[in-house]
C-alpha cells in the first residue's frame, strides 16, 4: 500500500494502492470540498465523500480505471483529474474467464513456522477442538423449532447451574426438512450443512436431534457419518413418538436427553497448540477502506495462524470470482486450482438459473461506503486472504480436511456463509466491516474489526478492534495484525468476551438451498 507522506491532521488526504493506480480514495472523515489540495499538488475540482475515489490523471472515454493494480472499470466519458469517479461514470469489466487462468505454483510458504503459541479449548474425543463448550439440539424440520426453544429454557434454566463447565444450549433450527425435493442435486447441499453442523467441535461431539416424525427430511439423514440411532440412548427424539403423552412429557424428553450428554460435555479447557484452531473469515458492512486497513491486517494475521499450523478459511465466491487469477497461483497443487475454478463455475451456473450475475453483490451500503462495483470489492476482500499457499477447497457445507488456508465456498449473504463455516469446522469468526454490524453467532465467537476509526469510537461496545489506525498512520498493517492474532488467542482461550458474547446478541443460522422447493 501506498500513500503520501503523513500530513497535518486535517490536511487533505488520499490513499493509493499501487504505484499503477489511476484513482485513489479520499481519506479525510466527512470527505473534501472542491479546491482542496493534497501534498502533491493534486486539487479536487467538486466535492468526494470519505472513502470514494478521486482521478489522480485525466481518464479517457473507455479507458481504463484501476485500483489495487488491477482494472476494476472503463469509463463511461471523460473524467477529469481531481474529479469523483461515481459509480455512475464506471462500466463493470467482464469477469476473468475460467479457461486460461494461472497454474498452481504450488511453492510452500517462504515463511518460517511459529511455535509455542497455545491456547486454552476443549479437547474433544475425535481429537478436534472447541473454542466453546456447548449442547447444540439439531433439528430435522421447523415445525419443532418452537418446542425446542421451549426445552431449552428449562435446560438453561434446571441443568446448566449444574454443569459450570458447560457454556451454553442452544438449538440448530432452520427453515428446511419439509416441502422441500429432498432426492434433488440441490438438496445435498443443506443436508451435509445439517450433518456437519452437529458435528462442530464446538459441540463437544455430543450429537441430539429432535424431529417431529412425517418430515421430508427425516432425523436418521442428520447423523454424521457412522452414527445411528439405536442403543440404550439413541441421538433421536421424535415429538410423534406414540409413547409420548402431551407437550409436558414431551419436553421433559427433550431435557432428559440433554442432561445425559450435558454431564459428558462438563469438561474444563486444557492447553493446546495453536494449530488446532480453525477460523473462519468474513467481510461484511464492507466500504472502501476494508481493502486498505482491517483486511490486510487480517490477511497478515491469517499468515501468522497458518504459520502456527491453523486452519484458516476464507469464503464468498462472488467477493473471490473476479480475483480467481490471483488465486490459482497460490494453490498448492493444480488439482486445488482446478477445484477452485470448479467452485467458480458452479457457482456462475447457478446465478445464471436465477436470471442474475456477480454485480447483484454489491449493496448500497457498499456503494455508499465507496465501492463502485463488486470488480473493486472483491479485490479488497481477497486480501483478507492473506499470501499463504492455498491448501484445499470445500463446496458448500462440506468438513473442513486440511490444514493451512482453505478456500471454502459459499455464497457471500453474511448468514450464509456463517452458517456455512460452521459446518465446515469454524471455532472462531472473524469478521471486519466498515459500514458496521451486529453480526454475531451463538455457537462461536465473532471478532469484529473496524476499517475506520470513526466507525469503532461510534460503535465502542460493539466492535472488538479498529484497524482504522492504518489509514491514518497510527499503526502498521503488522501491528494490527498481531493485535488481531493475539486477541484471536485470547478470545479463543475464554479469557476475552466478544462484544456480541457480552451483549449474548446472534443471527439465526441460514441454510444454503440451491435446490427445489415444491
Amino acid at each position: 500500500m501506498q500513500t503520501q507522506e503523513k500530513p497535518p491532521a486535517k490536511a487533505p488526504l488520499y490513499i493509493k494502492m499501487r504505484d499503477e493506480d489511476n484513482v485513489a480514495i479520499v481519506a479525510n472523515q466527512g470527505g473534501l470540498h472542491p479546491g482542496a489540495v493534497f501534498a502533491d499538488g493534486l486539487q479536487l475540482i467538486e466535492q468526494i465523500p470519505q472513502g470514494h475515489k478521486v482521478a489522480l490523471a485525466d481518464i479517457a472515454a473507455d479507458g481504463v480505471i484501476r485500483r489495487y493494480g488491477e482494472v476494476i472499470g472503463y469509463a463511461l466519458k471523460p473524467i477529469a483529474r481531481g474529479s469523483w469517479v461515481k459509480e455512475a461514470l464506471v462500466r463493470m469489466p467482464e469477469a476473468p474467464s475460467l479457461d486460461s487462468l494461472p497454474k498452481a505454483g504450488g511453492a510452500a510458504s517462504a515463511q518460517p513456522p511459529l511455535e509455542g503459541y497455545t491456547f486454552e479449548g476443549y479437547r474433544n474425543p475425535d481429537g478436534s477442538v472447541g473454542t466453546r463448550n456447548i449442547l447444540a439440539i439439531s433439528t430435522s424440520v421447523q415445525c419443532v423449532a418452537g418446542t425446542v426453544e421451549f426445552a431449552i429454557k428449562r435446560i438453561r434454566d434446571e441443568l446448566l447451574p449444574k454443569y459450570p463447565n458447560v457454556d451454553d444450549v442452544i438449538a440448530i433450527t432452520h427453515a428446511y426438512g419439509c416441502g422441500v425435493a429432498i432426492n434433488a442435486p440441490g438438496a445435498a447441499v443443506p443436508i451435509r450443512t445439517l450433518q456437519n453442523l452437529a458435528r462442530n467441535p464446538n459441540f463437544g461431539g455430543e450429537v441430539m436431534i429432535v424431529g417431529l416424525g412425517c418430515e421430508k427430511l427425516q432425523p436418521e439423514l442428520l447423523l454424521p457419518e457412522g452414527m445411528g440411532a439405536d442403543g440404550d440412548d439413541p441421538d433421536i427424539m421424535r415429538m410423534q413418538d406414540e409413547s409420548l403423552t402431551g407437550f409436558g412429557e414431551i419436553v421433559s424428553s427433550i431435557v432428559e436427553m440433554a442432561d445425559r450428554r450435558l454431564e459428558i460435555l462438563n469438561r474444563r479447557r486444557e492447553t493446546c497448540p495453536a494449530a488446532d484452531l480453525v477460523v473462519g473469515m468474513q467481510c461484511g458492512g464492507s466500504d472502501a477502506f476494508s481493502g486498505v486497513t482491517a483486511n490486510p491486517a487480517l490477511g497478515f494475521a491469517a499468515d501468522l495462524l497458518v504459520r502456527a499450523g491453523a486452519t484458516v478459511m476464507f469464503s464468498e465466491v462472488t467477493e473471490v470470482r473476479d480475483a480467481i487469477h490471483l488465486l490459482t497461483p497460490r494453490a498448492v497443487n493444480q488439482d486445488v486450482a482446478d477445484a477452485l475454478i470448479r467452485e467458480m463455475g458452479w457457482y456462475d451456473s447457478y446465478l445464471q438459473v436465477g436470471e442474475a450475475d456477480r454485480s447483484a453483490n454489491t449493496t448500497p451500503g457498499n456503494k455508499k461506503g465507496g465501492l463502485s462495483n463488486i470488480v473493486e470489492k472483491a479485490m479488497g476482500s481477497v486480501i483478507k486472504s492473506g499470501t499463504s499457499p492455498i491448501a484445499g477447497v470445500l463446496s458448500p457445507g462440506e468438513r473442513v480436511r486440511e490444514k493451512g488456508m482453505i478456500f471454502a465456498a459459499t455464497p457471500a449473504s453474511d448468514f450464509i456463509c456463517g452458517t456455512l463455516q460452521l459446518a465446515s469446522g469454524m471455532t472462531l469468526h472473524v469478521f471486519t466491516t466498515g459500514r458496521g454490524t451486529p453480526y454475531g453467532l451463538a455457537s462461536t465467537p465473532v471478532i469484529k474489526v473496524s476499517t475506520r476509526s470513526e466507525l469503532k469510537r461510534r460503535w465502542h461496545d460493539l466492535i472488538d478492534m479498529d484497524a482504522g489506525t492504518i489509514a491514518t498512520g497510527e499503526a502498521t498493517i503488522e501491528e494490527v495484525g498481531w493485535d488481531i492474532f493475539r486477541l484471536v488467542l485470547d478470545v479463543a482461550s475464554g479469557r476475552r468476551k466478544t462484544w456480541a458474547e457480552t451483549w449474548g446478541i446472534s443471527n439465526a443460522l441460514a441454510l444454503f438451498n440451491p435446490g427445489p422447493v415444491t
